[in-house]
């Protein structure tokens, strides 16, 4: 069970604006997004804009990117104040205070490398969004404002962060990607009821055993630092999609409890994995890929695998080596 993005349309730096061709793209189910480089792009047409932003939901957005030697002047917003879904994608702005008075925001990015401003999520302005992506690199952000956020339903959020347990306060949230986050526990998550998919990406830590049984659906482990004990997966009961990632401490995955809802297992480079058992106790998984760990294929092929099983993907990157398993799998029914 994998989230679900819509396609994204792009118009970048447009001298002029075409509504029938973006309302085409949004009534395709798509998102459009109109973005700028430098404000000499964005001067001429930013009414116009913010005409579209009131026009449509939160599927048409606006994204300012680059502006290489420049600092972004955030009053600039001001021009637009029917921005829905905002995206900032900036090395350096300032007057972010200017975002107070974005009041019709649903989703927002906010990906400015030196963010000025550590306080930022305590803006009133940001208490009705639902979608918010936030990576402070340089300043601690303080995150004890989710409280007041209490509609948000997709967060992800990383870098310098404290008070991270305020996140058990967003009792909305479906989606959570963790990313470069070390060390600090995970037990908000079991606040999380309405949790569903779960991505911890960098960082570091060696275990997620603060994590109790739960809903999520899917789980997503790539490249954390440490990361070593999968011992509690059997707490994910409701799991469909899992898949690890770039894990190179990690030497066992022991399934020893029924997995009854597990369709989609997914190991990539994980150089230091040798074993793996149970999957007999998978009896609904229909597709696993295992790329580049230290299985043994001949053992790990003799064990009884789930009969819902159609899709076997193993390859250790070694040529000859992996024509033998794919003619293997091939003779076995698996595509």
């Amino acid at each position: 069970m994998r989230k679900v993005w819509k396609k994204r349309v792009l118009f970048n730096n447009p001298d002029t604006l075409d509504p029938a061709q973006i309302e085409q793209e949004l009534r395709s189910g798509h998102q459009v997004i109109v973005q700028f480089s430098h404000p000499e792009f964005y001067e001429p047409v930013l009414e116009e804009v913010d005409e579209l932003c009131a026009r449509y939901n939160e599927d048409f957005g606006v994204r300012f990117y680059a502006h290489y030697s420049l600092s972004f002047d955030c009053r600039t917003l001001l021009r637009i104040p029917h921005v829905k879904m905002l995206h900032l994608d900036l090395a350096q702005a300032h007057h972010t205070e200017a975002l107070a008075h974005s009041y019709f925001l649903h989703s927002l990015n906010l990906g400015i490398y030196e963010l000025e401003n550590s306080e930022i999520l305590g803006l009133d302005s940001l208490s009705s969004l639902r979608i918010l992506t936030i990576v402070s690199d340089k300043r601690m952000l303080n995150l004890q404002y989710f409280k007041e956020i209490p509609y948000l339903e997709e967060l992800h959020v990383g870098g310098k962060v404290k008070n991270l347990e305020a996140i058990g306060h967003l009792e909305n949230l479906s989606y959570l990607a963790l990313h470069s986050i070390s060390k600090q526990p995970l037990h908000f998550v079991n606040r999380l009821r309405k949790l569903r998919h779960l991505r911890i990406l960098l960082g570091g830590r060696e275990h997620i055993q603060e994590i109790e049984q739960n809903e999520i659906g899917s789980l997503e482990i790539t490249r954390v630092r440490g990361f070593h004990d999968l011992g509690n997966i059997t707490a994910f009961q409701g799991l469909k999609s899992l898949k690890i990632e770039d894990q190179i401490k990690l030497v066992e995955i022991k399934v020893d409890q029924e997995m009854k809802a597990l369709e989609e297992l997914t190991i990539r480079n994980c150089k230091g994995l040798t074993r793996l058992t149970g999957m007999d106790r998978m009896p609904a998984l229909h597709k696993l890929s295992i790329l580049q760990t230290a299985i043994d294929f001949e053992a790990f092929i003799q064990q009884k695998l789930p009969g819902s099983l159609s899709s076997v993907e193993f390859a250790t990157f070694k040529t000859k080596a992996d024509q033998k398993i794919q003619e293997t799998l091939v003779n076995l029914g698996y595509q």
